[in-house]
């Protein structure tokens, strides 16, 4: 009898069965004398569609809404097919004794397996395989440990329990929004409360009255310093006052009334979790969520560096601590030598900015490795992003950067005048140019660091000059995917509710591994674009928030369904208690869609005419250029602004190429890309009809 060991894509099934000896390759499969590796391709069945339900929900009616089927039916994908196929007939041999789920360790893989397994009616035992890397090392010590599929159970019923409730919220309030306003309109429970918080964002800056405020500086020669008032801010709004201390001060002589001599330390900045690695990949080198992402896979798969990437923490087990020196001795290549072998010098002991069981859940943090470092086998970008993990790695365990800070408190005339400078004792991780998270809309007003030479108490200095700054008070920044993904991350600020706010410190709104996809997706709807690295709402965003449901716009809801999946995850609570309250949070957001007085005008209608139904067409930018889209829902036509509204010459809407004998029977382009474009139009009246 052999084991069937189910991965979720084919590379990951090759490098699995490569190590299980599994050498003879089949269609769909790579069997062994113990195993048998297959593979999915992403989901091979999902939730199935309305009109499986009842075929009158092909046509999009209000009066159909909303739709809350009494359970929720499975379907095998059409265009994966023939793999489910694959995997089926490989569950149904009789030689096949167990079942090993070998998909990504966590909430979606699991879905990914289970769905499967429903589908094909799988009765037998399985087991599931757990492992944070892809080195060989590490699926054979998975193997040997193998959980009891049961274990996560929870796991499952909460993945369930998500797709279900984006079916029911997604589905029912897109439709109303569509239909209501015959436009293309999309909602969910998370990218509506994300978008809404980029559209908060945008009122706040075009409401933001900027107010005038004055600093100022005085020189003393060997140092400056800068006024401060009894509560330690510099910014003064009257600018009489102002200028009266100018006038008071200048030409004056001071006493340095204190000076401060503090040691201070840094501790290293946490390890990555995916949030952050993202963040960083924004920040440092302009890449979108997604990309980061995509590298990352690449990393972790193809070159199996670094471990598991769709995590949200940012510690180790100390199960980990033990592999520590390996893991140092594997990336000891090109630029981390020097850094590495002092580590190696002595024995590693990372303490609990690392190593802490209590902060893991799933999976530990973005760390390298066992497996040794190629770094001429890795793509630029590739190089990129490792350096980035590794400096990180490297940066948790080395020392904290330890200096000496010296404040000097300057008096003059009764008015404060601070100084600030450090000496560095020692660079610590900060020799590994490891940066920390920068710190959003910070609202401390820094003093700047200067070179201070040794002065003393008592002292008297005298004013050699004195500048008055004159400043505006700014508004608040744009979102980048840097401060937005930190925004999903802990959205709590626009939660009234406290014990929500709480709940949400800990999930916020999707989870690492969706956020990317969340944020393409509001651009790929048009709802948000970029200007630098500056995200913007579009004219149809900001509407859109104005037409959603209420309760869908904050992140309240998320915040509550989140808990509920949580707790579902670990036995705490039923999918059918959550289910049967998002059945009614579906009715309810419909009924508001239905009764909602508001009314949506596009604002960015251009003169192009849609070759397909010779509508007006948007005019919106993305990622490729400016693109001209059908405003009609059930045409749907978009082509690119610079091609002409009958481009239907060289490629139809199915981007076929135009037969030669079809041409043959038109004089000209002009008369054949008419006709083409009437029978393009005809079938898809035809084909609503047939619906």
């Amino acid at each position: 009898m052999k084991s069937l060991v189910l991965a979720e894509k084919p590379s990951v099934a090759r490098e699995i069965a490569r190590v299980l000896k599994c050498s003879n390759k089949q269609k769909g499969y790579i069997e062994g004398s113990h195993y048998v590796v297959t593979w999915a391709l992403g989901h091979l069945v999902t939730l199935a569609e309305p009109d499986d339900y009842d075929v009158k929900y092909k046509q999009w009616r209000l009066e159909d809404l909303p739709m809350l089927p009494e359970k929720m039916k499975l379907k095998v994908i059409k265009q994966t097919s023939h793999q489910y196929q694959v995997v089926k007939n490989l569950m149904n041999r009789g030689d096949i004794s167990d079942l090993v789920i070998a998909t990504d360790a966590g909430r979606e893989g699991e879905l990914v397996a289970r769905w499967i397994m429903e589908q094909a009616r799988w009765k037998k035992p399985f087991k599931r395989l757990w492992i944070s890397s892809q080195t060989d090392a590490a699926i054979m010590d998975g193997f040997r440990q193998l959980k009891p599929g049961r274990d996560y159970d929870n796991l499952y019923a909460a993945a369930v329990c998500r797709a279900e409730a984006d079916w029911l919220i997604g589905l029912n309030v897109t439709r109303a929004l569509s239909c209501k306003y015959n436009a293309q309109l999309t909602a969910g429970r998370v990218q509506t409360p994300t978008l809404a918080m980029i559209v908060q964002r945008e009122n706040e800056i075009k409401n933001f009255q900027p107010v005038d405020y004055w600093t100022i500086r005085a020189d003393f020669g060997d140092y400056y310093g800068d006024w401060r008032d009894n509560k330690n801010q510099g910014r003064i709004f009257d600018v009489v006052r102002a200028e009266a201390i100018v006038n008071k001060i200048k030409d004056k002589n001071g006493i340095i009334q204190d000076i401060k001599k503090e040691l201070k330390s840094d501790p290293p900045p946490l390890a990555y979790d995916l949030t952050e690695l993202q963040r960083d990949g924004n920040r440092r080198m302009g890449w979108s969520a997604q990309k980061t992402l995509s590298i990352l896979q690449s990393l972790y798969e193809v070159h199996k560096v670094v471990t598991y990437p769709r995590t949200d923490s940012r510690y180790i087990t100390r199960d980990i601590v033990p592999t520590l020196p390996t893991r140092l001795q594997a990336m000891q290549t090109g630029p981390y030598i020097e850094y590495i072998r002092p580590l190696l010098s002595q024995k590693i002991q990372p303490g609990k900015r690392f190593v802490d069981d209590s902060k893991v859940t799933d999976h530990h943090a973005i760390i390298p490795t066992e497996q040794r470092l190629n770094l001429t086998a890795l793509s630029v970008d590739e190089k990129k992003l490792y350096d980035l993990i590794a400096r990180r790695f490297l940066a948790v365990l080395y020392p904290p950067y330890c200096y000496e800070q010296t404040t000097i408190k300057t008096v003059v005339e009764g008015e404060s005048f601070v100084s600030r400078g450090k000496v560095v004792k020692d660079a610590g991780w900060r020799t590994l140019n490891s940066h920390t998270q920068e710190k959003e809309d910070a609202k401390e007003e820094n003093l700047p660091e200067q070179i201070l030479k040794e002065q003393r108490q008592g002292d008297h200095k005298k004013v050699e000059n004195c500048r008055l700054n004159k400043a505006k008070t700014k508004p608040p920044a744009r979102y980048s995917e840097a401060t937005l993904l930190t925004a999903m991350e802990s959205p709590g600020k626009y939660i009234e509710d406290e014990e929500l706010r709480e709940v949400m410190k800990g999930s916020g709104l999707g989870t690492p591994a969706t956020r990317a996809e969340i944020i393409e997706k509001l651009f790929n709807t048009f709802y948000i674009e970029r200007q630098g690295k500056e995200i913007i709402p579009t004219a149809k965003g900001i509407q859109l928030i104005e037409l959603a449901p209420p309760s869908l716009r904050s992140p309240e809801l998320t915040a509550q369904w989140e808990q509920q999946l949580t707790d579902i995850s670990r036995g705490k609570s039923s999918k059918g208690k959550m289910i049967a309250s998002i059945r009614d949070d579906a009715g309810e957001m419909v009924k508001k869609v239905v009764q909602s007085s508001t009314e949506y005008k596009p604002a960015n209608v251009s003169k192009s005419k849609c070759p397909l139904c010779g509508q007006n067409m948007l005019l919106v930018n993305t990622r490729q250029g400016k693109m001209l889209v059908c405003q009609d829902r059930n045409c749907g036509h978009r082509q690119p602004e610079k091609q002409p509204d009958t481009d239907i010459f060289s490629r139809n809407k199915n981007k076929e190429r135009v037969n030669p004998r079809l041409m043959a029977q038109y004089s000209d382009k002009q008369d054949l890309g008419q006709s083409l474009g009437e029978k393009l139009k005809e079938a898809l009246q035809n084909k609503e009809k047939n619906k």
